[in-house]
Protein backbone atom coordinates (compact mmCIF):
# COMPACT_ATOMS: atom_id res chain seq x y z
CA UNK A 1 0.00 0.00 0.00
CA UNK A 2 1.22 3.53 -0.91
CA UNK A 3 1.38 5.49 2.18
CA UNK A 4 0.98 8.62 -0.06
CA UNK A 5 -2.43 7.16 -0.51
CA UNK A 6 -3.34 7.37 2.98
CA UNK A 7 -2.06 10.48 3.50
CA UNK A 8 -4.53 11.86 1.25
CA UNK A 9 -7.32 10.37 2.03
CA UNK A 10 -7.05 11.72 5.86
CA UNK A 11 -6.50 15.16 3.96
CA UNK A 12 -9.54 14.30 2.27
CA UNK A 13 -11.43 13.30 4.75
CA UNK A 14 -10.49 14.77 8.22
CA UNK A 15 -12.29 17.96 7.43
CA UNK A 16 -15.82 15.34 7.52
CA UNK A 17 -14.76 14.21 11.18
CA UNK A 18 -14.39 18.58 12.08
CA UNK A 19 -17.85 19.13 10.09
CA UNK A 20 -20.15 16.61 11.88
CA UNK A 21 -18.38 17.97 15.10
CA UNK A 22 -19.91 21.42 14.45
CA UNK A 23 -23.32 19.64 13.13
CA UNK A 24 -23.76 18.12 16.22
CA UNK A 25 -23.40 21.21 18.57
CA UNK A 26 -25.38 23.25 16.11
CA UNK A 27 -28.44 20.44 16.43
CA UNK A 28 -28.07 20.62 20.36
CA UNK A 29 -30.85 22.31 22.02
CA UNK A 30 -30.30 23.02 25.84
CA UNK A 31 -34.13 22.87 26.70
CA UNK A 32 -34.37 19.20 25.41
CA UNK A 33 -31.49 17.85 27.05
CA UNK A 34 -32.52 19.83 30.57
CA UNK A 35 -35.24 17.77 30.70
CA UNK A 36 -33.63 14.58 30.76
CA UNK A 37 -30.82 15.83 33.61
CA UNK A 38 -31.11 14.86 37.10
CA UNK A 39 -30.84 18.16 38.85
CA UNK A 40 -29.86 16.42 42.27
CA UNK A 41 -26.84 15.54 40.69
CA UNK A 42 -25.73 19.16 39.46
CA UNK A 43 -26.29 19.64 43.40
CA UNK A 44 -24.07 16.71 44.77
CA UNK A 45 -21.36 17.75 42.37
CA UNK A 46 -21.48 21.38 43.37
CA UNK A 47 -22.61 22.73 40.06
CA UNK A 48 -24.55 25.55 40.60
CA UNK A 49 -24.38 28.47 38.05
CA UNK A 50 -25.87 28.39 34.36
CA UNK A 51 -22.41 28.82 33.31
CA UNK A 52 -20.97 25.75 34.77
CA UNK A 53 -24.26 23.22 33.96
CA UNK A 54 -24.15 24.53 30.17
CA UNK A 55 -20.53 23.78 30.31
CA UNK A 56 -20.94 20.47 31.78
CA UNK A 57 -23.54 20.08 29.52
CA UNK A 58 -21.77 20.52 26.49
CA UNK A 59 -18.20 19.39 27.22
CA UNK A 60 -20.79 15.76 28.15
CA UNK A 61 -21.94 16.05 24.34
CA UNK A 62 -18.81 16.78 22.72
CA UNK A 63 -17.59 13.54 24.39
CA UNK A 64 -20.09 11.24 24.09
CA UNK A 65 -20.79 12.66 19.81
CA UNK A 66 -16.60 12.53 19.26
CA UNK A 67 -16.39 9.24 20.11
CA UNK A 68 -19.06 7.63 17.18
CA UNK A 69 -18.20 10.83 14.43
CA UNK A 70 -14.48 9.64 14.75
CA UNK A 71 -15.51 5.81 15.15
CA UNK A 72 -16.99 6.22 11.71
CA UNK A 73 -14.24 8.07 10.27
CA UNK A 74 -11.83 5.52 11.14
CA UNK A 75 -14.33 3.02 9.50
CA UNK A 76 -14.22 5.02 6.37
CA UNK A 77 -10.36 4.87 6.62
CA UNK A 78 -9.83 1.03 7.28
CA UNK A 79 -12.58 0.62 4.47
CA UNK A 80 -10.28 2.40 2.16
CA UNK A 81 -7.32 0.79 3.49
CA UNK A 82 -8.80 -2.81 2.73
CA UNK A 83 -9.73 -1.72 -0.23
CA UNK A 84 -6.36 -0.62 -1.16
CA UNK A 85 -4.80 -3.90 -0.05
CA UNK A 86 -7.34 -6.57 -0.43
CA UNK A 87 -10.09 -4.90 -2.87
CA UNK A 88 -12.54 -5.10 0.03
CA UNK A 89 -15.60 -3.38 0.20
CA UNK A 90 -18.21 -1.71 2.50
CA UNK A 91 -20.62 -4.23 3.34
CA UNK A 92 -24.50 -3.90 2.95
CA UNK A 93 -24.87 -6.47 5.18
CA UNK A 94 -26.74 -5.18 8.54
CA UNK A 95 -23.99 -4.90 11.41
CA UNK A 96 -21.08 -5.77 8.87
CA UNK A 97 -18.95 -2.88 7.98
CA UNK A 98 -16.72 -4.40 5.91
CA UNK A 99 -16.38 -7.76 3.49
CA UNK A 100 -13.16 -8.99 1.37
CA UNK A 101 -12.30 -12.38 0.26
CA UNK A 102 -8.45 -13.95 1.01
CA UNK A 103 -7.16 -17.47 -0.08
CA UNK A 104 -11.13 -19.01 -0.48
CA UNK A 105 -12.12 -17.55 2.82
CA UNK A 106 -14.39 -14.17 2.51
CA UNK A 107 -14.08 -11.94 5.82
CA UNK A 108 -16.68 -10.62 7.32
CA UNK A 109 -15.21 -7.57 9.50
CA UNK A 110 -16.82 -4.95 12.09
CA UNK A 111 -14.89 -1.93 12.88
CA UNK A 112 -14.41 -0.42 16.64
CA UNK A 113 -12.50 2.10 17.90
CA UNK A 114 -11.24 0.76 20.94
CA UNK A 115 -11.61 -2.72 23.00
CA UNK A 116 -14.42 -1.61 25.58
CA UNK A 117 -16.60 -0.51 22.69
CA UNK A 118 -19.85 -2.33 24.01
CA UNK A 119 -21.27 -4.05 27.10
CA UNK A 120 -22.50 -7.61 27.03
CA UNK A 121 -25.92 -7.19 25.48
CA UNK A 122 -24.15 -5.07 22.09
CA UNK A 123 -21.55 -8.12 22.37
CA UNK A 124 -24.44 -10.09 22.12
CA UNK A 125 -25.72 -8.28 19.39
CA UNK A 126 -22.62 -8.34 17.28
CA UNK A 127 -22.41 -12.23 17.54
CA UNK A 128 -26.00 -12.47 16.69
CA UNK A 129 -24.95 -10.04 13.32
CA UNK A 130 -22.45 -12.36 12.56
CA UNK A 131 -24.59 -15.46 12.64
CA UNK A 132 -27.07 -13.89 10.65
CA UNK A 133 -24.04 -12.36 7.66
CA UNK A 134 -23.22 -16.07 7.61
CA UNK A 135 -26.48 -17.50 6.88
CA UNK A 136 -26.88 -14.49 4.84
CA UNK A 137 -23.66 -15.43 2.87
CA UNK A 138 -24.03 -19.14 2.75
CA UNK A 139 -27.49 -18.75 0.82
CA UNK A 140 -25.89 -18.18 -2.48
CA UNK A 141 -22.76 -20.47 -1.52
CA UNK A 142 -23.39 -23.14 1.21
CA UNK A 143 -19.71 -23.90 1.32
CA UNK A 144 -18.18 -20.87 1.83
CA UNK A 145 -15.55 -20.45 4.22
CA UNK A 146 -16.20 -17.17 6.48
CA UNK A 147 -14.30 -15.77 8.55
CA UNK A 148 -15.83 -13.08 11.47
CA UNK A 149 -13.40 -10.44 12.74
CA UNK A 150 -14.27 -7.67 15.03
CA UNK A 151 -11.52 -5.32 14.27
CA UNK A 152 -10.55 -2.93 16.94
CA UNK A 153 -7.97 0.48 16.24
CA UNK A 154 -6.63 0.70 19.74
CA UNK A 155 -5.96 -1.20 22.95
CA UNK A 156 -5.10 -4.97 23.40
CA UNK A 157 -6.32 -8.00 23.79
CA UNK A 158 -4.50 -11.04 24.74
CA UNK A 159 -7.28 -13.56 24.17
CA UNK A 160 -8.23 -13.02 20.54
CA UNK A 161 -10.21 -15.89 19.44
CA UNK A 162 -13.77 -15.24 20.75
CA UNK A 163 -14.98 -18.11 19.67
CA UNK A 164 -17.31 -17.19 17.07
CA UNK A 165 -15.64 -14.10 16.21
CA UNK A 166 -11.90 -12.87 16.20
CA UNK A 167 -10.24 -9.85 17.77
CA UNK A 168 -7.70 -8.08 15.68
CA UNK A 169 -6.63 -5.07 18.07
CA UNK A 170 -4.24 -2.24 18.26
CA UNK A 171 -0.90 -2.27 16.22
CA UNK A 172 -2.82 -5.79 14.64
CA UNK A 173 -5.85 -3.58 13.06
CA UNK A 174 -6.11 -4.40 10.03
CA UNK A 175 -3.31 -6.84 10.28
CA UNK A 176 -5.11 -10.10 8.05
CA UNK A 177 -1.93 -11.91 8.42
CA UNK A 178 -1.93 -11.61 12.29
CA UNK A 179 -5.90 -12.66 11.81
CA UNK A 180 -4.99 -15.45 9.28
CA UNK A 181 -1.91 -17.20 11.69
CA UNK A 182 -4.66 -17.04 14.65
CA UNK A 183 -7.11 -18.73 12.67
CA UNK A 184 -5.26 -21.36 10.97
CA UNK A 185 -3.80 -22.51 14.88
CA UNK A 186 -7.35 -22.89 15.37
CA UNK A 187 -8.41 -25.73 12.21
Amino acid sequence: MNLNDVLQYVENNIGVFHEKRIQSLDNLQLSKILKRKNPYLYKAKNVLTADEIVRSIVDAHLSSSEEGIFGDWLEGLAIFINEKVYNGWKSGIPGIDLEFDYEDRRFIVTIKSGTNWGNSSQIKRLKDDFRTAKKTLRTSNSQMNIVAINDCCYGRDNNPDKGIILNSVGKNFGNLFRVKKIFTQKL
